[in-house]
């Protein structure tokens, strides 16, 4: 695909059909489900052209049904409150008239407090690693899946890749990230592009100490929910050091943490995923 980001933006141009009532776009292609960090980020939009002020600190949302990607997608916001520092929306995603995500997200203007945050870990720069792309063409050739999808995030891994036969098995990864190219000033918009790109790495961290992969046919997996925060002003065109790693899994659920540092080395974003690795008994 010649424009990637271009791809993305287009994604979250949601089209209005009522009042609090939003219809996004699907991505052309034979993707079997709807990636979830797509229908987290198109809620975010939906929440975000409902507000009046503030920026986005916080969204939780719940996956409840596997996205269809070749049905459109209904968004309905429901205003909770508008107050004068903290606005509150609950949005919920339909597809065939059934919810298939909720998400709860709050707007704050930002206020006077306290001030500190965790110091951003060693690493090399992004410059020094290779893109994501060179890096599978290098270990595993053409791979037609991977080649098929629009990348619009540059990735960048410290370290051997998550589907790597090399891969230490460790419940940790690091990588850097940014779009591929140049997004407008909106903040909304680079909220809604660091939610598309969270969700793309922190289940493979859940299965680092496994001899899983992911699309594995020994197992079933999917996020079930999906929490983040935004601490800090931060641009998704700008680098960002991901910092993973997964505290636990047990009865078919694994948790994985995520800090997004920018290059100046503020903390910018923190996130928490819980994801569903069911395993099955015969392979499908």
């Amino acid at each position: 695909m010649n424009d990637p980001l271009g791809f993305l933006v287009d994604l979250l141009k949601l089209r209005q059909l009522d009042d609090g009532v939003f219809e996004g776009p699907h991505p052309e292609g034979e993707r079997q489900r709807t990636f979830g960090g797509q229908i987290a980020a198109q809620a975010l939009i939906a929440a975000g052209k409902t507000v009046s002020q503030g920026r986005v600190h916080s969204l939780h949302s719940y996956f409840l049904r596997p996205g269809d990607s070749s049905a459109p997608t209904t968004f309905e916001v429901d205003r909770i409150r508008d107050g004068r520092s903290f606005t509150t929306r609950r949005v919920v995603a339909y597809q065939h008239g059934k919810a298939i995500y909720n998400q709860q997200t709050s707007f704050h203007v930002d206020e006077a407090g306290p001030d500190h945050q965790f110091t951003i870990p060693d690493a090399p720069a992004p410059e020094s690693l290779e893109p994501l792309e060179d890096r599978v063409m290098a270990e595993f050739g053409y791979v037609e899946s991977f080649a098929a999808m629009p990348q619009p995030i540059d990735q960048r891994y410290i370290g051997a890749l998550p589907w790597s036969a090399e891969r230490p098995s460790v419940p940790t990864q690091r990588l850097w990230i940014r779009t591929k190219g140049t997004l407008s000033d909106d903040p909304l918009l680079h909220a809604a592009v660091i939610t598309y790109a969270s969700d793309m790495n922190l289940f493979d961290t859940i299965l680092g100490p496994t001899d899983l992969r992911w699309g594995d046919n020994r197992f079933m997996g999917a996020s079930l929910d999906h929490c983040m925060w935004f601490h800090r002003p931060v641009r998704a065109d700008d680098w960002l050091l991901y910092d993973m790693d997964s505290p636990t899994a047990h009865g078919g659920r694994g948790l994985a943490r995520g800090f997004l540092y920018a290059r100046d080395g503020s903390l910018a974003v923190s996130m928490v995923q819980e994801g569903l690795i069911r395993p099955l008994e015969e392979p499908q």
